[in-house]
Protein backbone atom coordinates (compact mmCIF):
# COMPACT_ATOMS: atom_id res chain seq x y z
CA UNK A 1 0.00 0.00 0.00
CA UNK A 2 1.06 3.60 -0.56
CA UNK A 3 1.79 6.16 2.15
CA UNK A 4 -1.59 7.77 1.47
CA UNK A 5 -3.33 4.41 1.98
CA UNK A 6 -1.62 4.00 5.35
CA UNK A 7 -2.62 7.50 6.42
CA UNK A 8 -6.28 6.89 5.45
CA UNK A 9 -6.29 3.50 7.20
CA UNK A 10 -4.71 4.68 10.47
CA UNK A 11 -6.72 7.93 10.72
CA UNK A 12 -10.04 6.19 10.01
CA UNK A 13 -9.46 3.50 12.61
CA UNK A 14 -8.13 5.95 15.21
CA UNK A 15 -11.13 8.26 14.86
CA UNK A 16 -13.55 5.34 15.28
CA UNK A 17 -11.75 4.16 18.43
CA UNK A 18 -11.81 7.67 19.94
CA UNK A 19 -15.48 8.08 19.06
CA UNK A 20 -16.31 4.69 20.60
CA UNK A 21 -14.51 5.52 23.84
CA UNK A 22 -16.29 8.89 23.99
CA UNK A 23 -19.69 7.26 23.44
CA UNK A 24 -19.04 4.42 25.91
CA UNK A 25 -19.80 6.54 28.95
CA UNK A 26 -22.71 4.86 30.70
CA UNK A 27 -23.80 3.56 34.11
CA UNK A 28 -21.55 0.89 35.64
CA UNK A 29 -24.20 -1.82 35.80
CA UNK A 30 -25.74 -4.47 33.54
CA UNK A 31 -28.37 -2.12 32.14
CA UNK A 32 -25.69 0.31 31.02
CA UNK A 33 -22.98 -2.12 29.88
CA UNK A 34 -25.25 -4.63 28.13
CA UNK A 35 -28.22 -2.54 26.95
CA UNK A 36 -27.02 1.08 26.84
CA UNK A 37 -29.64 1.98 29.48
CA UNK A 38 -32.38 1.18 26.90
CA UNK A 39 -32.04 4.67 25.46
CA UNK A 40 -31.37 4.38 21.72
CA UNK A 41 -33.59 5.71 18.87
CA UNK A 42 -34.71 3.53 15.96
CA UNK A 43 -32.14 4.76 13.43
CA UNK A 44 -29.23 3.89 15.74
CA UNK A 45 -30.86 0.48 16.30
CA UNK A 46 -31.24 0.02 12.53
CA UNK A 47 -27.61 0.84 11.79
CA UNK A 48 -26.48 -1.28 14.73
CA UNK A 49 -28.52 -4.27 13.52
CA UNK A 50 -27.16 -3.91 9.99
CA UNK A 51 -23.65 -3.33 11.27
CA UNK A 52 -23.86 -6.48 13.38
CA UNK A 53 -24.96 -8.61 10.43
CA UNK A 54 -22.74 -6.93 7.84
CA UNK A 55 -19.43 -8.25 9.13
CA UNK A 56 -16.07 -8.26 7.39
CA UNK A 57 -17.20 -11.57 5.92
CA UNK A 58 -19.90 -9.71 3.98
CA UNK A 59 -17.47 -7.29 2.35
CA UNK A 60 -14.62 -9.74 1.80
CA UNK A 61 -16.59 -12.78 0.72
CA UNK A 62 -19.89 -11.61 -0.83
CA UNK A 63 -18.38 -10.05 -3.99
CA UNK A 64 -16.31 -13.21 -4.44
CA UNK A 65 -19.44 -15.29 -3.96
CA UNK A 66 -21.11 -13.42 -6.84
CA UNK A 67 -17.93 -13.66 -8.93
CA UNK A 68 -17.89 -17.46 -8.68
CA UNK A 69 -21.58 -18.38 -8.27
CA UNK A 70 -23.50 -15.36 -9.51
CA UNK A 71 -26.17 -13.22 -7.86
CA UNK A 72 -28.39 -16.07 -6.70
CA UNK A 73 -27.08 -15.74 -3.12
CA UNK A 74 -29.32 -12.64 -2.79
CA UNK A 75 -32.31 -15.02 -2.55
CA UNK A 76 -30.99 -16.01 0.88
CA UNK A 77 -32.33 -12.67 2.17
CA UNK A 78 -35.81 -12.87 0.66
CA UNK A 79 -37.40 -14.21 3.86
CA UNK A 80 -36.15 -11.29 5.98
CA UNK A 81 -38.98 -8.74 5.42
CA UNK A 82 -41.64 -11.26 6.48
CA UNK A 83 -39.52 -12.37 9.45
CA UNK A 84 -39.17 -8.72 10.55
CA UNK A 85 -42.96 -8.35 10.64
CA UNK A 86 -43.39 -11.46 12.80
CA UNK A 87 -40.62 -10.31 15.17
CA UNK A 88 -42.22 -6.88 15.60
CA UNK A 89 -45.62 -8.46 16.36
CA UNK A 90 -44.63 -11.33 18.69
CA UNK A 91 -41.02 -11.19 19.85
CA UNK A 92 -40.38 -7.53 20.68
CA UNK A 93 -43.52 -7.02 22.83
CA UNK A 94 -42.77 -10.19 24.84
CA UNK A 95 -39.18 -9.19 25.51
CA UNK A 96 -40.01 -5.56 26.24
CA UNK A 97 -42.87 -6.41 28.61
CA UNK A 98 -40.56 -8.45 30.86
CA UNK A 99 -37.65 -5.98 30.61
CA UNK A 100 -35.25 -8.83 29.89
CA UNK A 101 -31.50 -8.51 29.34
CA UNK A 102 -31.40 -11.55 27.05
CA UNK A 103 -33.94 -13.34 24.88
CA UNK A 104 -33.57 -16.50 26.96
CA UNK A 105 -34.87 -15.04 30.24
CA UNK A 106 -38.34 -15.11 28.69
CA UNK A 107 -38.19 -18.90 28.29
CA UNK A 108 -37.88 -19.54 32.02
CA UNK A 109 -41.00 -17.51 32.73
CA UNK A 110 -42.85 -19.35 29.93
CA UNK A 111 -41.41 -22.86 30.48
CA UNK A 112 -38.72 -23.65 33.06
CA UNK A 113 -35.05 -23.27 33.90
CA UNK A 114 -33.80 -26.27 31.89
CA UNK A 115 -35.45 -24.97 28.69
CA UNK A 116 -33.84 -21.59 29.23
CA UNK A 117 -30.50 -23.29 29.94
CA UNK A 118 -30.47 -25.54 26.84
CA UNK A 119 -31.45 -22.62 24.59
CA UNK A 120 -28.74 -20.42 26.08
CA UNK A 121 -26.22 -23.24 25.60
CA UNK A 122 -27.15 -23.69 21.93
CA UNK A 123 -26.80 -19.94 21.35
CA UNK A 124 -23.45 -19.70 23.15
CA UNK A 125 -22.08 -22.65 21.19
CA UNK A 126 -23.09 -21.49 17.71
CA UNK A 127 -22.37 -17.79 18.29
CA UNK A 128 -18.97 -18.51 19.81
CA UNK A 129 -18.01 -20.73 16.88
CA UNK A 130 -19.35 -18.38 14.20
CA UNK A 131 -17.64 -15.39 15.81
CA UNK A 132 -14.39 -17.31 15.57
CA UNK A 133 -14.97 -17.52 11.81
CA UNK A 134 -15.62 -13.76 11.79
CA UNK A 135 -12.31 -13.15 13.57
CA UNK A 136 -10.56 -15.09 10.82
CA UNK A 137 -12.00 -12.91 8.04
CA UNK A 138 -10.05 -9.67 8.68
CA UNK A 139 -6.96 -11.73 9.51
CA UNK A 140 -6.86 -12.67 5.82
CA UNK A 141 -6.27 -9.01 5.05
CA UNK A 142 -3.17 -8.60 7.21
CA UNK A 143 -1.88 -11.97 6.09
CA UNK A 144 -2.18 -10.93 2.43
CA UNK A 145 -0.83 -7.40 2.93
CA UNK A 146 2.27 -8.29 4.92
CA UNK A 147 2.75 -11.95 4.06
CA UNK A 148 2.40 -12.71 7.77
CA UNK A 149 1.61 -16.08 9.25
CA UNK A 150 -2.18 -16.35 9.55
CA UNK A 151 -1.95 -17.37 13.22
CA UNK A 152 -0.03 -14.19 14.07
CA UNK A 153 -2.63 -12.04 12.34
CA UNK A 154 -5.48 -13.84 14.13
CA UNK A 155 -3.85 -13.09 17.50
CA UNK A 156 -3.35 -9.45 16.54
CA UNK A 157 -6.88 -8.89 15.21
CA UNK A 158 -8.47 -10.84 18.07
CA UNK A 159 -6.52 -8.89 20.65
CA UNK A 160 -7.57 -5.54 19.17
CA UNK A 161 -11.22 -6.59 19.13
CA UNK A 162 -11.14 -7.80 22.73
CA UNK A 163 -9.77 -4.45 23.95
CA UNK A 164 -12.33 -2.55 21.85
CA UNK A 165 -15.31 -4.54 23.14
CA UNK A 166 -14.33 -4.98 26.80
CA UNK A 167 -13.79 -1.25 27.19
CA UNK A 168 -17.05 0.00 25.74
CA UNK A 169 -19.95 -2.43 26.09
CA UNK A 170 -23.21 -2.13 24.17
CA UNK A 171 -23.26 1.66 23.92
CA UNK A 172 -19.84 1.90 22.31
CA UNK A 173 -20.74 -0.94 19.95
CA UNK A 174 -24.06 0.62 18.89
CA UNK A 175 -22.80 4.16 18.32
CA UNK A 176 -19.60 3.17 16.54
CA UNK A 177 -21.59 0.79 14.34
CA UNK A 178 -23.69 3.78 13.26
CA UNK A 179 -20.62 5.63 11.94
CA UNK A 180 -18.89 2.47 10.73
CA UNK A 181 -21.82 1.44 8.60
CA UNK A 182 -22.04 4.82 6.87
CA UNK A 183 -18.29 4.76 6.11
CA UNK A 184 -18.53 1.17 4.90
CA UNK A 185 -21.35 1.82 2.42
CA UNK A 186 -19.68 4.99 1.17
CA UNK A 187 -16.48 3.06 0.49
CA UNK A 188 -18.33 0.27 -1.31
CA UNK A 189 -20.09 2.82 -3.54
CA UNK A 190 -16.69 4.29 -4.41
CA UNK A 191 -15.33 0.82 -5.14
CA UNK A 192 -18.22 0.13 -7.54
CA UNK A 193 -17.66 3.51 -9.22
CA UNK A 194 -13.99 2.75 -9.83
CA UNK A 195 -14.71 -0.71 -11.21
CA UNK A 196 -16.99 0.87 -13.82
CA UNK A 197 -14.54 3.71 -14.44
CA UNK A 198 -11.74 1.26 -15.30
CA UNK A 199 -13.80 -0.57 -17.92
CA UNK A 200 -12.99 0.25 -21.58
CA UNK A 201 -14.28 3.63 -22.79
CA UNK A 202 -17.13 2.18 -24.86
CA UNK A 203 -18.29 -0.20 -22.09
CA UNK A 204 -20.68 1.12 -19.45
CA UNK A 205 -22.56 -0.25 -16.46
CA UNK A 206 -25.29 -1.79 -18.61
CA UNK A 207 -22.72 -3.51 -20.81
CA UNK A 208 -20.86 -4.88 -17.78
CA UNK A 209 -24.06 -6.32 -16.35
CA UNK A 210 -25.04 -7.68 -19.77
CA UNK A 211 -21.69 -9.48 -20.03
CA UNK A 212 -22.08 -10.78 -16.49
CA UNK A 213 -25.61 -11.96 -17.28
CA UNK A 214 -24.61 -13.72 -20.49
CA UNK A 215 -21.86 -15.53 -18.59
CA UNK A 216 -24.27 -16.73 -15.90
CA UNK A 217 -23.64 -14.22 -13.10
CA UNK A 218 -26.98 -12.33 -13.09
CA UNK A 219 -28.96 -15.35 -11.90
CA UNK A 220 -30.96 -13.31 -9.38
CA UNK A 221 -34.04 -15.57 -9.38
CA UNK A 222 -33.59 -19.32 -9.76
CA UNK A 223 -36.26 -22.00 -9.35
CA UNK A 224 -34.16 -24.89 -8.12
CA UNK A 225 -35.82 -27.11 -10.73
CA UNK A 226 -33.40 -29.43 -12.52
CA UNK A 227 -34.41 -31.92 -15.22
CA UNK A 228 -38.06 -31.36 -14.38
CA UNK A 229 -37.65 -31.99 -10.63
CA UNK A 230 -37.02 -29.72 -7.67
CA UNK A 231 -33.46 -30.10 -6.41
CA UNK A 232 -33.54 -30.04 -2.59
CA UNK A 233 -29.76 -29.86 -2.58
CA UNK A 234 -29.75 -26.55 -4.48
CA UNK A 235 -28.63 -24.00 -1.88
CA UNK A 236 -30.18 -20.80 -3.23
CA UNK A 237 -33.46 -20.56 -5.11
CA UNK A 238 -36.73 -18.67 -4.80
CA UNK A 239 -38.33 -21.36 -2.61
CA UNK A 240 -35.47 -21.85 -0.16
CA UNK A 241 -34.98 -18.08 -0.30
CA UNK A 242 -38.51 -17.35 0.89
CA UNK A 243 -39.50 -20.38 2.98
CA UNK A 244 -36.14 -21.61 4.28
CA UNK A 245 -34.79 -18.09 4.69
CA UNK A 246 -37.92 -17.00 6.60
CA UNK A 247 -37.24 -19.52 9.37
CA UNK A 248 -33.51 -18.79 9.36
CA UNK A 249 -34.00 -15.01 9.55
CA UNK A 250 -36.78 -15.32 12.12
CA UNK A 251 -34.43 -17.25 14.36
CA UNK A 252 -31.41 -15.05 13.73
CA UNK A 253 -33.12 -11.71 14.30
CA UNK A 254 -35.70 -12.99 16.77
CA UNK A 255 -33.68 -15.27 19.06
CA UNK A 256 -29.95 -14.66 18.51
CA UNK A 257 -28.81 -12.41 21.36
CA UNK A 258 -26.30 -10.65 19.09
CA UNK A 259 -29.33 -9.21 17.25
CA UNK A 260 -31.92 -9.21 20.05
CA UNK A 261 -29.47 -7.21 22.14
CA UNK A 262 -29.47 -4.52 19.43
CA UNK A 263 -33.19 -3.79 19.61
CA UNK A 264 -33.48 -4.31 23.37
CA UNK A 265 -31.49 -1.06 23.59
CA UNK A 266 -34.49 0.84 22.17
CA UNK A 267 -36.04 3.54 24.32
CA UNK A 268 -39.49 1.98 23.75
CA UNK A 269 -41.30 -0.71 21.73
CA UNK A 270 -41.98 1.67 18.85
CA UNK A 271 -38.28 2.47 18.38
CA UNK A 272 -37.33 -1.22 18.55
CA UNK A 273 -40.02 -2.16 16.01
CA UNK A 274 -39.01 0.60 13.60
CA UNK A 275 -35.39 -0.52 13.79
CA UNK A 276 -36.11 -4.16 12.89
CA UNK A 277 -38.75 -3.34 10.25
CA UNK A 278 -36.50 -0.85 8.47
CA UNK A 279 -33.77 -3.47 8.47
CA UNK A 280 -36.17 -5.84 6.72
CA UNK A 281 -36.76 -3.21 4.04
CA UNK A 282 -33.20 -2.05 3.30
CA UNK A 283 -31.18 -5.24 3.80
CA UNK A 284 -32.15 -6.94 0.51
CA UNK A 285 -31.20 -4.01 -1.78
CA UNK A 286 -28.02 -3.45 0.23
CA UNK A 287 -26.93 -7.06 -0.22
CA UNK A 288 -27.94 -6.93 -3.89
CA UNK A 289 -25.60 -3.99 -4.36
CA UNK A 290 -22.67 -5.70 -2.61
CA UNK A 291 -23.14 -8.84 -4.69
CA UNK A 292 -23.41 -6.74 -7.85
CA UNK A 293 -19.92 -5.39 -7.17
CA UNK A 294 -18.73 -8.98 -7.57
CA UNK A 295 -20.43 -9.17 -10.97
CA UNK A 296 -18.78 -5.88 -11.99
CA UNK A 297 -15.39 -7.21 -10.91
CA UNK A 298 -16.09 -10.33 -12.98
CA UNK A 299 -16.88 -8.16 -16.01
CA UNK A 300 -13.72 -6.11 -15.38
CA UNK A 301 -11.60 -9.24 -15.53
CA UNK A 302 -13.07 -10.13 -18.91
CA UNK A 303 -11.23 -7.07 -20.26
CA UNK A 304 -8.16 -7.50 -18.03
CA UNK A 305 -6.11 -10.57 -17.21
CA UNK A 306 -7.33 -12.14 -13.97
CA UNK A 307 -4.91 -13.88 -11.60
CA UNK A 308 -4.64 -17.61 -12.24
CA UNK A 309 -5.63 -17.96 -8.57
CA UNK A 310 -6.59 -15.05 -6.31
CA UNK A 311 -4.69 -16.23 -3.22
CA UNK A 312 -1.19 -15.08 -4.13
CA UNK A 313 0.39 -17.05 -1.29
CA UNK A 314 -0.75 -20.36 -2.77
CA UNK A 315 0.45 -19.33 -6.24
CA UNK A 316 3.93 -18.66 -4.90
CA UNK A 317 3.96 -22.04 -3.17
CA UNK A 318 2.90 -23.70 -6.42
CA UNK A 319 5.62 -21.91 -8.41
CA UNK A 320 8.23 -23.37 -6.05
CA UNK A 321 6.81 -26.89 -5.98
CA UNK A 322 7.26 -30.04 -8.02
CA UNK A 323 4.12 -29.01 -9.95
CA UNK A 324 5.82 -25.88 -11.36
CA UNK A 325 5.93 -27.08 -14.97
CA UNK A 326 2.28 -28.13 -15.00
CA UNK A 327 1.31 -24.79 -13.49
CA UNK A 328 3.36 -22.89 -16.10
CA UNK A 329 1.60 -24.73 -18.90
CA UNK A 330 -1.81 -23.88 -17.43
CA UNK A 331 -0.81 -20.23 -17.11
CA UNK A 332 0.17 -20.15 -20.76
CA UNK A 333 -3.20 -21.63 -21.61
CA UNK A 334 -4.89 -18.83 -19.64
CA UNK A 335 -2.86 -16.18 -21.52
CA UNK A 336 -3.97 -17.71 -24.81
CA UNK A 337 -7.64 -17.59 -23.75
CA UNK A 338 -7.22 -13.97 -22.58
CA UNK A 339 -5.85 -13.03 -26.01
CA UNK A 340 -8.90 -14.55 -27.67
CA UNK A 341 -11.16 -12.72 -25.21
CA UNK A 342 -9.56 -9.40 -26.17
CA UNK A 343 -10.44 -9.97 -29.81
CA UNK A 344 -14.02 -11.02 -29.05
CA UNK A 345 -14.62 -8.16 -26.58
CA UNK A 346 -13.25 -5.63 -29.07
CA UNK A 347 -15.91 -6.86 -31.48
CA UNK A 348 -18.56 -6.59 -28.75
CA UNK A 349 -17.43 -3.06 -27.86
CA UNK A 350 -17.80 -1.86 -31.42
CA UNK A 351 -21.18 -3.33 -32.33
CA UNK A 352 -22.58 -4.98 -29.14
CA UNK A 353 -22.80 -8.28 -31.02
CA UNK A 354 -24.78 -11.06 -29.41
CA UNK A 355 -22.64 -13.53 -31.35
CA UNK A 356 -19.56 -12.14 -29.58
CA UNK A 357 -21.17 -12.82 -26.20
CA UNK A 358 -21.90 -16.41 -27.23
CA UNK A 359 -18.23 -16.80 -28.13
CA UNK A 360 -17.38 -15.30 -24.73
CA UNK A 361 -19.41 -18.03 -23.04
CA UNK A 362 -17.27 -20.67 -24.69
CA UNK A 363 -14.06 -18.90 -23.69
CA UNK A 364 -15.28 -18.48 -20.09
CA UNK A 365 -15.99 -22.20 -19.90
CA UNK A 366 -12.40 -22.83 -20.99
CA UNK A 367 -11.17 -20.35 -18.37
CA UNK A 368 -13.17 -22.12 -15.65
CA UNK A 369 -11.71 -25.46 -16.71
CA UNK A 370 -8.14 -24.13 -16.48
CA UNK A 371 -8.81 -22.56 -13.06
CA UNK A 372 -10.24 -25.87 -11.90
CA UNK A 373 -7.04 -27.62 -13.00
CA UNK A 374 -4.94 -25.04 -11.12
CA UNK A 375 -7.03 -25.60 -7.99
CA UNK A 376 -6.43 -29.34 -8.30
CA UNK A 377 -2.67 -28.70 -8.42
CA UNK A 378 -2.90 -26.46 -5.34
CA UNK A 379 -4.80 -29.19 -3.51
CA UNK A 380 -2.15 -31.76 -4.51
CA UNK A 381 0.43 -29.34 -3.14
CA UNK A 382 -1.39 -29.46 0.24
CA UNK A 383 -2.72 -25.93 -0.22
CA UNK A 384 -6.10 -24.26 0.18
CA UNK A 385 -7.87 -24.54 -3.14
CA UNK A 386 -10.70 -22.07 -2.45
CA UNK A 387 -9.89 -18.46 -3.36
CA UNK A 388 -13.42 -17.00 -3.18
CA UNK A 389 -12.57 -15.00 -0.07
CA UNK A 390 -9.56 -13.37 -1.80
CA UNK A 391 -11.17 -12.21 -5.07
CA UNK A 392 -12.43 -8.77 -4.03
CA UNK A 393 -9.44 -8.07 -1.81
CA UNK A 394 -7.02 -8.95 -4.63
CA UNK A 395 -8.87 -6.59 -6.97
CA UNK A 396 -8.76 -3.78 -4.39
CA UNK A 397 -5.01 -4.11 -3.87
CA UNK A 398 -4.19 -4.42 -7.56
CA UNK A 399 -6.52 -1.94 -9.25
CA UNK A 400 -8.00 0.72 -6.94
CA UNK A 401 -6.29 4.14 -6.60
CA UNK A 402 -4.16 5.18 -3.63
CA UNK A 403 -6.27 6.32 -0.70
CA UNK A 404 -9.26 4.21 -1.65
CA UNK A 405 -7.26 1.04 -1.02
CA UNK A 406 -6.60 2.24 2.53
CA UNK A 407 -10.27 3.11 2.97
CA UNK A 408 -11.42 -0.35 1.78
CA UNK A 409 -8.96 -2.03 4.15
CA UNK A 410 -10.29 0.21 6.93
CA UNK A 411 -13.82 -0.85 5.98
CA UNK A 412 -12.91 -4.49 6.50
CA UNK A 413 -11.57 -3.71 9.96
CA UNK A 414 -14.58 -1.52 10.83
CA UNK A 415 -17.02 -4.23 9.76
CA UNK A 416 -15.09 -6.70 11.90
CA UNK A 417 -15.16 -4.48 14.94
CA UNK A 418 -18.88 -3.81 14.60
CA UNK A 419 -20.08 -7.37 14.12
CA UNK A 420 -17.61 -9.12 16.41
CA UNK A 421 -18.00 -6.47 19.09
CA UNK A 422 -21.77 -7.03 19.10
CA UNK A 423 -21.24 -10.80 19.16
CA UNK A 424 -18.85 -10.67 22.12
CA UNK A 425 -21.25 -8.33 23.90
CA UNK A 426 -24.11 -10.81 23.35
CA UNK A 427 -21.97 -13.76 24.49
CA UNK A 428 -21.04 -11.87 27.65
CA UNK A 429 -24.63 -10.81 28.35
CA UNK A 430 -25.97 -14.35 27.94
CA UNK A 431 -23.21 -15.79 30.13
CA UNK A 432 -23.65 -13.28 32.95
CA UNK A 433 -27.47 -13.22 32.91
CA UNK A 434 -28.42 -16.78 31.95
CA UNK A 435 -25.53 -18.68 33.53
CA UNK A 436 -23.63 -16.68 36.14
CA UNK A 437 -26.48 -14.85 37.88
CA UNK A 438 -28.93 -17.72 37.45
CA UNK A 439 -26.76 -20.74 38.28
CA UNK A 440 -23.60 -19.51 40.02
CA UNK A 441 -24.18 -16.33 42.08
CA UNK A 442 -27.64 -14.82 41.99
CA UNK A 443 -27.26 -11.88 44.34
CA UNK A 444 -24.33 -9.60 43.61
CA UNK A 445 -24.18 -5.83 43.53
CA UNK A 446 -24.32 -3.99 40.21
CA UNK A 447 -20.62 -3.08 40.25
CA UNK A 448 -19.63 -6.77 40.59
CA UNK A 449 -22.01 -7.75 37.78
CA UNK A 450 -20.42 -5.06 35.63
CA UNK A 451 -16.91 -6.37 36.27
CA UNK A 452 -17.93 -9.97 35.57
CA UNK A 453 -19.52 -8.86 32.28
CA UNK A 454 -16.17 -7.44 31.20
CA UNK A 455 -14.42 -10.63 32.30
CA UNK A 456 -16.78 -12.78 30.25
CA UNK A 457 -16.24 -10.54 27.22
CA UNK A 458 -12.51 -11.18 27.60
CA UNK A 459 -12.91 -14.95 27.99
CA UNK A 460 -15.22 -15.26 24.98
CA UNK A 461 -12.79 -13.19 22.96
CA UNK A 462 -10.02 -15.67 23.78
CA UNK A 463 -12.33 -18.57 22.84
CA UNK A 464 -13.12 -16.96 19.48
CA UNK A 465 -9.42 -16.49 18.75
CA UNK A 466 -8.89 -20.19 19.43
CA UNK A 467 -11.74 -21.09 17.04
CA UNK A 468 -10.30 -18.82 14.33
CA UNK A 469 -7.07 -20.81 14.52
CA UNK A 470 -8.98 -23.88 13.27
CA UNK A 471 -10.97 -22.33 10.44
CA UNK A 472 -8.17 -21.04 8.22
CA UNK A 473 -9.29 -23.58 5.57
CA UNK A 474 -12.84 -24.13 4.36
CA UNK A 475 -14.48 -25.61 1.30
CA UNK A 476 -17.12 -22.86 1.45
CA UNK A 477 -16.79 -19.12 1.19
CA UNK A 478 -16.72 -17.51 4.64
CA UNK A 479 -20.16 -15.98 4.17
CA UNK A 480 -21.57 -19.45 3.50
CA UNK A 481 -19.57 -21.14 6.27
CA UNK A 482 -20.82 -18.83 9.02
CA UNK A 483 -24.45 -19.17 7.89
CA UNK A 484 -24.26 -22.96 7.50
CA UNK A 485 -22.98 -23.16 11.07
CA UNK A 486 -25.89 -21.06 12.28
CA UNK A 487 -28.40 -23.27 10.45
CA UNK A 488 -27.39 -26.22 12.67
CA UNK A 489 -28.78 -24.48 15.75
CA UNK A 490 -31.17 -21.70 14.71
CA UNK A 491 -34.07 -23.99 13.83
CA UNK A 492 -34.21 -25.68 17.22
CA UNK A 493 -33.92 -22.37 19.07
CA UNK A 494 -36.65 -20.81 16.92
CA UNK A 495 -38.93 -23.83 17.43
CA UNK A 496 -38.80 -23.31 21.20
CA UNK A 497 -39.98 -19.72 20.76
CA UNK A 498 -42.71 -20.67 18.29
CA UNK A 499 -44.08 -23.09 20.88
CA UNK A 500 -43.80 -20.39 23.56
CA UNK A 501 -45.78 -17.85 21.53
CA UNK A 502 -48.28 -19.97 19.62
CA UNK A 503 -48.73 -23.33 21.43
CA UNK A 504 -49.79 -22.14 24.86
CA UNK A 505 -50.77 -25.60 26.15
CA UNK A 506 -47.30 -27.09 25.64
CA UNK A 507 -45.24 -27.07 28.84
CA UNK A 508 -41.54 -27.08 29.63
CA UNK A 509 -40.86 -30.83 29.72
CA UNK A 510 -42.49 -31.43 26.33
CA UNK A 511 -40.69 -28.59 24.54
CA UNK A 512 -37.37 -29.57 26.15
CA UNK A 513 -37.60 -33.15 24.85
CA UNK A 514 -38.84 -31.86 21.49
CA UNK A 515 -35.82 -29.54 21.25
CA UNK A 516 -33.36 -32.35 21.96
CA UNK A 517 -34.99 -34.59 19.32
CA UNK A 518 -35.10 -31.74 16.81
CA UNK A 519 -31.41 -30.92 17.23
CA UNK A 520 -30.54 -34.59 16.77
CA UNK A 521 -32.50 -34.66 13.49
CA UNK A 522 -30.86 -31.46 12.17
CA UNK A 523 -27.33 -32.65 12.98
CA UNK A 524 -28.07 -36.08 11.43
CA UNK A 525 -29.38 -34.48 8.22
CA UNK A 526 -26.34 -32.23 8.03
CA UNK A 527 -23.94 -35.17 8.42
CA UNK A 528 -25.82 -37.21 5.81
CA UNK A 529 -25.71 -34.27 3.41
CA UNK A 530 -21.99 -33.66 3.98
CA UNK A 531 -21.30 -37.33 3.25
CA UNK A 532 -23.36 -37.16 0.01
CA UNK A 533 -25.89 -39.71 1.31
CA UNK A 534 -28.71 -37.20 0.83
CA UNK A 535 -28.92 -33.86 -0.99
CA UNK A 536 -30.36 -31.00 1.08
CA UNK A 537 -29.60 -27.26 0.92
CA UNK A 538 -28.61 -25.80 4.28
CA UNK A 539 -31.38 -23.17 4.26
CA UNK A 540 -33.93 -25.94 4.80
CA UNK A 541 -32.33 -27.04 8.10
CA UNK A 542 -33.76 -24.09 10.06
CA UNK A 543 -37.29 -24.80 8.82
CA UNK A 544 -36.95 -28.52 9.61
CA UNK A 545 -35.54 -27.81 13.07
CA UNK A 546 -38.19 -25.24 14.00
CA UNK A 547 -41.17 -27.25 12.77
CA UNK A 548 -39.80 -30.42 14.41
CA UNK A 549 -39.76 -28.77 17.84
CA UNK A 550 -43.36 -27.61 17.39
CA UNK A 551 -44.60 -31.01 16.18
CA UNK A 552 -42.68 -33.00 18.81
CA UNK A 553 -43.71 -30.62 21.57
CA UNK A 554 -47.42 -30.86 20.75
CA UNK A 555 -47.33 -34.66 20.32
CA UNK A 556 -45.36 -35.27 23.53
CA UNK A 557 -47.55 -32.88 25.52
CA UNK A 558 -50.74 -34.61 24.40
CA UNK A 559 -49.59 -38.26 24.57
CA UNK A 560 -47.16 -38.56 27.49
CA UNK A 561 -48.57 -38.11 30.97
CA UNK A 562 -45.15 -37.77 32.59
CA UNK A 563 -44.43 -34.45 30.88
CA UNK A 564 -47.80 -32.73 31.24
CA UNK A 565 -46.63 -30.07 33.62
Amino acid sequence: MSVLDWIVLVVTLALIIIYGIYKSRTTRDLDGYLLSNRSLPWYVILLSIMGTQASAITFISAPGQAYTDGMRFVQYYFGLPLAAIVISISFIPAFSRLKVYTAYEYLESRFDLKTRAVTSFLFLLQRGLSTGISVFAPSIVLSLLFDWNIYVTILLIGGMLIIYTVMGGAKAVAHTQKVQFLIIMGAMVLAAFYVIKQLPQNIGLGDALSIGGKLGKMNIITTGVKDGQFDWGDRYNIFSGILGSFFFMLSYFGTDQSQVGRYLTGKNIRESRLGILMNGIVKVPMQFFILMIGVLVFAFYQFNSAPAFFNDYELKRLENSSYKNEFTALQQRLHSIDAQKSTVLAEYGSNKSGLALQHMQQLQTQTDDVRKSIKELIKKNNGKDNDTNYIFLRFVLDHLPAGLVGLIIAVIFLASWGSIGAALNSLASTTIVDVHKRLIKKNEDSETDYKFSKLYSLLWGIFCIAVAMYVSSSDDSLIEAVNILGSLFYGTILGIYLVAFYAKKVKGNAVFIGAILSEAIVVTLFILNENKIISLGWLWLSAIGALSVVVFGIIIQNTTKAVRR
